[in-house]
């Protein structure tokens, strides 16, 4: 059995958009109840994320733009960021927390102390570009994550899928053209945020899916678009985006994935992670709305790490 860490802060459920916003702090709680229920939660060690400090945000966000969000940051009430996204005044730390678990998840993998983790961690992050919080998300974590990744020793290639049913906009605006990150992006089309750039043969591979693609679609595209070209890329390092609003019971989008179907594209992850990254892999979770699906999905991803 793999040795996963299971990476959450109690202080990012504090972080609310506004109420009744699908972005809510119950989400954690689906997860890890749903861990419980299961009998998962002691088979994975917990670990308090840290904040990201300034310097490691800077890896992926220019100094204005995060000084920006940092003195945005209210002391009391709200404050809108853009129309999806707002702050409370816990939202700042929330966010710096969970680019922080990436972090402290690289270290913990990459000094072999666990072979793979999972950080239940919100507000999401895959949407936020370089210099605009959006779509729920203030930094990109997972993008900070991966670039923190390839300054240490033996990681110099690395490989995000982002299987969310929205497209990760922000993670692909954050790496740009660089040539030591594989870039795969599964997403509903047209969905938010309307757009995606041009495909970049063995680098970087956007999958528009169509509204009621099943898991057998899915399947097919990421069999045929997505895996070979991972495997090809060979990367020393994987980073999953989880995003588990593909549910057919979302209420934000409209594919018909089941957690079979999140279960089946976490293992062919984790095989490409122990043919090529000594099983390192790195995941982190971005969106899902429903919170029953939402549990189960994410408990049927964390069974896989645990194999």
């Amino acid at each position: 059995m793999a040795r996963t860490a299971l990476l959450t802060h109690p202080d990012c459920v504090k972080h609310e958009i506004s109420p009744g916003h699908p972005e809510q702090p119950a989400r954690i709680a689906a997860v890890l109840d749903e861990l419980v229920a299961e009998g998962l939660f002691q088979m994975v060690e917990q670990i308090e994320a840290p904040e990201a400090d300034r310097e490691q945000l800077l890896l992926a966000h220019p100094a204005s733009y995060v000084d920006s969000v940092i003195n945005a940051s209210p002391t009391s009430g709200s404050v809108q960021l853009d129309a999806d996204t707002a702050m409370n005044a816990f939202s700042l730390r929330a966010a710096m927390l969970a680019a922080g678990a990436g972090i402290k998840a690289v270290d913990l993998v990459v000094g072999e102390k666990f072979d793979n983790a999972f950080c239940c961690l919100r507000p999401p992050g895959h949407h936020a570009e370089k210099t605009s919080a959006m779509g729920f998300c203030f930094f990109g974590s997972i993008a900070i994550a991966a670039l923190y990744a390839l300054q240490k020793p033996g990681i110099e290639k690395v490989a995000i899928i982002d299987f969310d049913v929205h497209h990760g906009n922000g993670t692909e605006d954050l790496i740009g053209d660089h040539p030591d990150i594989f870039f795969c992006s599964s997403f509903q089309y047209p969905l938010y945020p309307g757009k995606y750039g041009e495909n970049v043969p063995g680098r970087k591979i956007n999958i528009p899916l169509a509204a009621g693609c099943d898991g057998a679609e899915f399947k097919k595209q990421m069999q045929t678009d997505c895996l070979p070209a991972l495997r090809a890329f060979k990367p020393d390092m994987v980073f999953i985006s989880a995003g588990f609003d593909a549910h057919r019971d979302d209420p934000l989008a409209g594919l018909a994935l089941v957690e079979e179907d999140f279960a089946w594209i976490t293992a062919e992850l984790r095989s490409v992670a122990g043919e090529f990254s000594d099983g390192r892999l790195v995941s982190m979770l971005e969106g899902g709305y429903d919170l029953a699906a939402l549990g189960r999905s994410a408990t049927a991803h964390i069974k896989e790490l645990l194999r």
